[in-house]
């Protein structure tokens, strides 16, 4: 495959842009508190579009257009499960999330907070969870860094391992050197790059079938099955996609952008503009991949390429209908969205072993400069075990994150969400729910016991330990729960 020489301009400026974004954000990073949290001064754009970001890796462009294409718009499923958990955790989680970390000694991490929300003298919850971020996160960043990799292998013929190595480099470099808020001026760039592509590219599609009616009759005549939102699911599937929802309670990167805001009030606004530039974006993605049906039955001639992995779906579509200084524009987005969520689970992971690890257990008094440089070096350590996971060619993006996102929604999730609600939970409930959801995916994934989704009975059972182990033993501190109220009473004002 030749490369084309807009495109690969278009990519070049495109890096090159994060990466002196990465730089400049660099000058603004006095402190570990800046290099993992922005010292907590993003505002509520930039909150909503990064937080949004974080969370749409490589497979709003890639998977899930490929598997609309593939199946029909039951695959849709899966967005309305996102989009429901998604509003429930900003309404619930986001602003108390905020407050609650700032009354517990400023918490800069989720091991941070559970240590200090729970009085975990111990550090056995710290351990605990900061071992599940770095076991699942690690996979999660091999997600991302195969995503790159497959669009680098298919945009410029690289070899894969070539490939591998070309897309991490640019988002280990900016992640590395600015820190936290390179990584959410970055996001909100690219949060931009992805909602302008996704609604661009299934509007010119359907101009290129000859309208929406032709469209819709186009797809109608190949399969009425691809109108039929319970094609080949039973109650199980649906739950099953549903589910997925619940997952992001308990995801670190999405969280961190919370904690990250100027104030909970910025919350109320962030929501508005997140849930609105998701909705829109999931939107566009399945639009791209119900209408490409139409567009590749019409020009079967074009479809080899869909026809062989449906993931490319988007990236064919870009190639052929757009000009190739646009479609290096709109190729970019998948760039943008595999390197915003590849760049904060790189930082997440370093905060763990720096703050929750290196601080907490190797040097308690070490410099703020010093937590910088440490940081750093472990960005770069999880990137390169990440690539190395990443080696295998035959790695499938969405198995993978399917199988970190289960972690996360059912080690943290319940923890998070019963933390920041319930005064009367205790450090033995958060310890039993945190280990409860973690060994539930672990063991579901494993046996297969039915083809249920392992978040949603890891989630259930985390959740009922939470409320046994709590009630069981004896209730937290008084000034646990003077800390607890104080907090809330500053979250319901106004």
């Amino acid at each position: 495959m030749s490369i084309s020489t807009p495109m690969l301009v278009t990519f070049i400026v495109y890096i090159l842009g994060m990466v002196l974004i990465g730089f400049i954000a660099y000058r603004s990073t006095k402190s570990f508190d800046d290099y993992i949290l922005g010292g907590r001064s993003l505002g509520s754009v930039v909150t909503a579009l990064s937080a949004g970001a974080s969370d749409m890796s490589g497979w709003l462009l890639m998977g899930l257009p490929g598997a609309i294409f593939l199946s029909g718009i039951s695959e849709s499923w899966i967005a309305i499960g996102l989009i429901i958990g998604a509003w429930l955790n900003w309404r619930i989680v986001a602003g108390r999330l905020r407050v609650q970390t700032e009354h517990h000694d400023n918490a800069l991490t989720l091991p941070d907070f559970f240590s200090s929300r729970f009085e975990d003298n111990s550090k056995l919850l710290r351990v605990i969870s900061a071992v599940v971020i770095l076991i699942f996160f690690t996979i999660y960043c091999a997600s991302g860094v195969v995503a790159g990799a497959r669009l680098f292998e298919s945009t410029f013929g690289m070899d894969y391992q070539t490939a591998l190595w070309a897309g991490a480099a640019a988002t280990i470099l900016y992640t590395l050197v600015g820190g936290f808020l390179a990584v959410s001026w970055t996001d909100t760039v690219q949060a931009s790059l992805m909602i302008f592509a996704l609604i661009l590219t299934p509007v010119i599609v359907i101009v290129a079938v000859g309208g929406l009616d032709e469209s819709m009759a186009v797809i109608e005549a190949k399969s009425l099955e691809n109108l039929d939102m319970l094609k080949g699911l039973n109650f199980v599937a649906v739950i099953s996609l549903l589910g997925w929802g619940l997952g992001y309670f308990g995801q670190p990167h999405i969280l961190a952008r919370f904690m990250a805001a100027d104030s909970h009030h910025t919350i109320r606004t962030a929501r508005r503009i997140g849930m609105i530039w998701m909705i829109l974006c999931l939107a566009g993605a399945v639009a791209v991949g119900f209408f490409g049906i139409a567009y590749f039955q019409n020009h079967p001639e074009q479809a080899a390429n869909v026809s062989q992995n449906g993931e490319r779906v988007f990236i064919e579509l870009a190639r052929i209908l757009f000009n190739p200084w646009i479609a290096g524009i709109l190729l970019s987005a998948i760039l943008a969205a595999v390197m915003s969520t590849l760049s904060c689970q790189l930082l997440v992971c370093s905060s763990a072993l720096t703050e929750d690890l290196y601080k907490g257990f190797l040097r308690k008094n070490a410099s703020q400069k010093e937590l910088v440089w440490v940081g750093r070096l472990m960005v770069l350590l999880i990137a390169l075990i990440a690539i190395a996971l990443a080696a295998n060619p035959e790695n499938r993006v969405l198995g993978l994150v399917s199988y970190a996102w289960a972690g996360f929604g059912a080690a943290f999730g319940p923890v998070v969400l019963f933390g920041v609600c319930w005064k009367r939970m205790t450090r033995n409930g958060a310890l039993a729910g945190m280990v409860v959801g973690a060994l539930t995916v672990l063991l579901w994934k494993s046996y297969g016991y039915t083809d249920l989704y392992e978040i949603i009975p890891g989630f259930a059972f985390a959740s009922i330990a939470i409320v046994v182990f709590s009630l069981l033993g004896r209730g937290p501190s008084e000034a646990a729960q003077q800390r607890f109220a104080a907090a809330e009473a500053e979250y319901q004002s106004k």
